[in-house]
């Protein structure tokens, strides 16, 4: 059997029915809703951490 021969596939239409489609893309923005929260969080943490290791960087010693 010969599997290095490749097949293109080209896809013209989906039927769907409309309110399949609805109920699909809301339970995808309802689940896409804690992922935008974890990525915040995890931005959040980074930039915290980037804040505290370079927050310092280009201020002036004061003079006395």
């Amino acid at each position: 059997m010969d599997n290095t021969a490749s097949t293109q596939v080209s896809i013209t239409d989906i039927k769907m029915p409309f309110w399949s489609m609805v109920v699909f893309l809301v339970k995808v923005s309802i689940a896409a809703i804690p992922a935008v929260i974890i990525l915040s969080l995890i931005f959040a943490v980074i930039g915290a951490i980037i804040g505290a290791l370079f927050g310092g960087m280009g201020m002036m010693p004061q003079q006395p």
